[in-house]
């Protein structure tokens, strides 16, 4: 019985104030001043931050034209698969009214395509994108999600494989200034920093390799590709392969069935030092990508950015509205409080 006794003893917590939960300990005691107080203050915050976004997102130029129905032949012809080869283009002219003063960024904008879709999304191969050996993922089930895109008709494994890679926006939109009415003139765009630092440097990886062709040798080209991925950008060949920015921005697939991404930024050069000066302008776009099939548009966008990032008024609508519920129900305990604090008064009057 003595060591039963014992035993139990040692099995008891230390005598400390921590394990015998003896530590002092504060209750906060609520007052209806200090309630509405915050109430108060909650909402003047959130009504301020609110008023503040929406300005700034009303203080953004932006400018979209849809091309889909003025392309309409191109469109046409994209429609039956049998036309992949044959190039159609189009030019689409405009005016601009302001300077677009500062950074100014290009955008292409998608409407009904749902990149969001489940099996979509699956349909990659991380390992693959991450640069790792190709003879050695394409032996691996990691590409059994890119199905029917992992393998070509004959066997070859594709290179990006899945459904993103095979679907990436093509279109070639090049952007002209008519420099006092005369001969039209290239916008210089930057191709190049239009990614997250995450993705370009630590999620998307081209295989270790100073020739990249020998690299992806062995594999072949996604379907609906017209060039292999080694091959996109012939001006840089360091923005080729998976390291592609546009390859990189497409991959990162969209919430929303419309959504827009980033295409080009503004290399502020020559003329285009304080920004896009207004005047006449022209889209000349080389359409490449189908969207009637799905009863889709596509368009074009140029906007500039603030500090709260683009035209988007979703956050300082969400922060206004916050702001003002909070506001109501700051007045509406004020007056309840009021109402009862009356009340005890005329009750202790009687008394």
């Amino acid at each position: 019985m003595k060591r039963t006794s014992e035993e139990s003893q040692s099995r008891l917590p230390d005598n400390s104030a921590l394990k015998q939960q003896q530590l002092p300990a504060y209750r906060l005691q609520l007052t209806a001043t200090g309630v509405l107080s915050g109430f108060f203050a909650t909402g003047v915050f959130c009504l301020g931050v609110g008023i503040i976004l929406i300005l700034s997102a009303k203080s953004i130029k932006e400018i979209e034209i849809k091309y889909t129905k003025i392309c309409g032949n191109c469109a046409k012809l994209r429609e039956d698969a049998t036309n992949f080869d044959k190039e159609c283009t189009c030019s689409i002219p405009f005016y601009l009214s302001e300077t677009m003063q500062g950074n100014v960024y290009m955008y292409y904008k998608l409407y009904g395509f749902y990149q969001n879709l489940y099996r979509y999304i699956l349909s990659r191969s991380n390992s693959q994108l991450m640069g790792t050996d190709l003879k050695i993922v394409n032996k691996e089930k990691d590409v059994g999600t890119c199905a029917p895109f992992s393998r070509s008709h004959d066997g070859t494994p594709i290179a990006p494989c899945g459904a993103i890679a095979n679907s990436i926006f093509n279109d070639t939109i090049i952007l002209s200034y008519n420099l006092n009415s005369s001969i039209p003139i290239e916008v210089p765009m930057l191709r190049s920093g239009i990614t997250w630092w995450t993705d370009k440097y630590v999620k998307f990886q081209n295989p270790r390799s100073k020739n990249l062709s020998i690299a992806f040798a062995g594999t072949t080209k996604p379907p609906s590709w017209a060039k292999p991925v080694y091959e996109l950008d012939q001006e840089d060949p360091e923005n080729n392969g998976f390291l592609n920015d546009d390859f990189i921005v497409w991959m990162r697939a969209a919430a929303f069935p419309t959504f827009k991404k980033l295409y080009r930024r503004l290399n502020r050069i020559q003329y285009f030092t304080e920004g896009l000066p207004a005047g006449n302008y022209s889209f000349n776009i080389t359409y490449n990508f189908p969207v009637t099939r799905f009863r889709g548009e596509k368009s074009v966008v140029l906007s500039t950015l603030t500090w709260s990032g683009g035209s988007n008024l979703f956050l300082g609508l969400a922060y206004t509205v916050t702001g003002a519920v909070t506001w109501l129900a700051f007045f509406s305990m004020m007056a309840i409080h009021l109402m009862l604090k009356d009340r005890k008064n005329t009750v202790q009057t009687c008394i």
